[in-house]
């Protein structure tokens, strides 16, 4: 099998836990709101995942053998905090925030990985906005997605919707192969291949994906907070995620996060 492919058995197997995870975001969803904590929703997400029969991948993964080993199985990014917020019980919601749920799965030994941005209550006309254009972003790059284009084509695509919007494109976190591990080469970066300096790799049916754009309402550039797990935004403004694990296919593309 060439390189990225993934079998029909292997994508069948991805296809099965990214739509068990689909539909624990659904479930997720409709727990935020105003006076839950990111704690609440850990503990939801934790037993959909028991109950689908499958085992969070992210908590307790570590980047490398010296890092410390991520807390829970969400990330629950608030405001400016852009993804890998632990969810802890001492974080409540409250009217006004956007909230960033990033969630894997392993589910009989294949891997999902899917984020949102979901609105606490009523939220501000620029923040509505910032949800808005991630949003989108996403679906424009993906419909770049089929075999013969190239991840600069998915990259370029969303830099140019959403630096046409006035927002920026997160730089330093990019996409990521998936299915058969947490992370899989190739690196997807959400902006033009050149600037990236990553491989511009052709797309081929079978290669299995997690696009997810960052997109920030001021300057993209980012730092990492004290507790040396979240990302945030260098200048305090906010952010938005959105990422569905895709399979590319014959004629295009097969969103597997999709709900």
């Amino acid at each position: 099998m060439p390189k990225y492919i993934k079998s029909k058995n292997q994508i069948a197997g991805i296809r099965k836990s990214c739509h068990a995870m689909a539909a624990i975001f659904r479930e997720l969803e409709a727990l935020v709101k105003p006076g839950v904590s990111t704690g609440d929703l850990e503990l939801a997400a934790l037993a959909m995942i028991e109950a689908a029969g499958g085992k969070p991948s992210f908590k307790g993964y570590k980047s490398d053998r010296r890092s410390p080993a991520f807390p829970t199985a969400l990330c629950a990014s608030l405001n400016n905090e852009i993804v890998h917020a632990p969810a802890l019980p001492s974080r409540v919601l409250k009217a006004g925030d956007i909230i960033k749920l990033d969630c894997g799965m392993v589910l009989d030994g294949y891997f999902s990985d899917m984020a949102r941005t979901f609105a606490v209550g009523a939220i501000s006309k620029p923040a509505q906005h910032l949800i808005n254009v991630t949003r989108e972003a996403l679906s424009i790059g993906i419909k770049q997605i089929k075999p013969g284009n190239t991840l600069n084509d998915i990259g370029s695509a969303i830099q140019k919707y959403v630096e046409g919007e006035g927002l920026g494109v997160v730089r330093e976190l990019v996409g990521h192969g998936v299915g058969l591990a947490v992370h899989e080469d190739p690196q997807v970066p959400h902006y033009n291949i050149k600037e990236a300096g990553m491989p511009n790799v052709r797309l081929e049916s079978g290669m299995v994906l997690a696009i997810e754009p960052m997109v920030t309402i001021g300057d993209w550039r980012i730092k990492i907070a004290p507790d040396n797990f979240t990302i945030i935004t260098r200048d305090g403004s906010l952010a938005a995620q959105f990422e569905n694990t895709i399979v590319v296919t014959d004629d295009g593309v097969e969103v597997l996060t999709d709900y």
